[in-house]
């Protein structure tokens, strides 16, 4: 059980008189970052090695120990339970902790104190844990298995969390921003793959992306792709290669996964009648799962096709670059999958 009304007052910043722009998706996490800081000084951050010089192992805090101090940018041992515990805690006495995982793949060492403490407590006794994990997640970036996983499927089945996973710079930051705001506990879910490949327009100032709302990233009539994250920018290519052929797909971005946008969903569903779903992440069990049963519950009499699914592999994430390629979605094989869907 998740508290209502955290987004009350937020609203998505007007961008059309804003000075246009570009910041790297990387940057813009770190610009959501401190201008929180700066605006509410409950905000602290805490992680390992996320002071100094050097801000942690992405550097999206570097120098903010010298701006905050030390008492807002706490560096933590390599204790994940314990931190995120202590996260906890500050939350419950008026803090707003945003902790920094490594990688997301560490997040599973402090499972116990997300799934069992912070995302029952409002609904056992009312309390507030308003902290945020940041988690940069995914791969091909030949990491390996220990530094490319997707493991949102763990935390979009339990409630009391909700789950973000932003897919342009814009997004990154006015996620973050709503995501520090929110009175909940938010798992904040980063593409590693794109903090510094992919740039684009980020408003100045306040801005702010209420959780749980889908963006339609590409309008289209033939078909959908509804994806997340990182998979956002290979379908985005995707469409552009069926477009050549006469394939008008429509992409659409979750940005939030929990509490999921269901009549975005439903609504391209009942529009394009054929439905793909991608993720990064392996496709078993994984959240394209949830997404394939609402639609056939409640979209069933629109589709001309049976929604498709595409994700990664049922095995650890390779660290040989050919067997990652293997293992993980793409363009190409977002293309070829559309293109048999369309075809249906």
């Amino acid at each position: 059980m998740t508290q209502t009304g955290s987004n009350f007052g937020f609203a998505e910043a007007e961008t059309t008189l804003a000075p246009h722009r570009e910041l790297t998706y990387i940057a813009a996490i770190s610009e959501a970052l401190r201008e929180e800081m700066r605006r509410d000084p409950t905000v602290l951050v805490m992680g390992e090695d996320v002071g100094g010089s050097f801000g942690g192992a992405f550097k999206v805090t570097k120098d903010f120990e010298e701006e905050f101090g030390a008492r807002r940018v706490m560096n933590m041992p390599l204790a994940e339970l314990g931190f995120v515990g202590a996260a906890s805690g500050m939350a419950l006495m008026g803090l707003r902790p945003v902790v920094e995982m490594q990688f997301a793949d560490f997040i599973s060492s402090a499972f116990d104190s997300i799934v069992q403490f912070a995302a029952t407590a409002h609904y056992r006794w009312g309390g507030a844990v308003p902290w945020v994990i940041r988690a940069p997640a995914d791969g091909g970036i030949r990491s390996g298995p220990f530094h490319s996983q997707n493991p949102e499927a763990w935390f979009v089945h339990t409630p009391g969390l909700k789950v973000v996973a932003p897919a342009t710079p814009a997004d990154a930051k006015g996620l973050l921003i709503a995501a520090i705001r929110d009175n909940n506990p938010v798992i904040y879910f980063e593409s590693k793959p794109l903090y510094r490949s992919l740039k684009g327009h980020v408003p100045a100032g306040e801005y702010v992306v209420p959780i749980g709302e889908a963006r339609v990233a590409r309008p289209g009539r033939d078909l959908s792709i509804i994806t997340y994250g990182a998979m956002v920018r290979e379908a985005l290519a995707a469409a552009g290669a069926l477009a050549d052929d006469g394939v008008d797909a429509e992409v659409l971005d979750l940005r939030t996964l929990k509490p999921l946008d269901t009549e975005a969903v439903l609504t391209t569903a009942r529009k394009t009648g054929k439905v793909l779903v991608v993720h990064a992440a392996n496709k078993l069990a994984g959240t394209g799962a949830e997404i394939a049963a609402l639609i056939a519950e409640e979209a069933f009499e629109w589709l001309d096709a049976p929604v498709q699914r595409l994700g990664g592999l049922d095995t650890p994430i390779p660290f040989s670059p050919p067997l990652e390629d293997v293992y993980r979605p793409s363009a190409a094989k977002i293309e070829a999958q559309a293109r048999a869907l369309a075809a249906y």
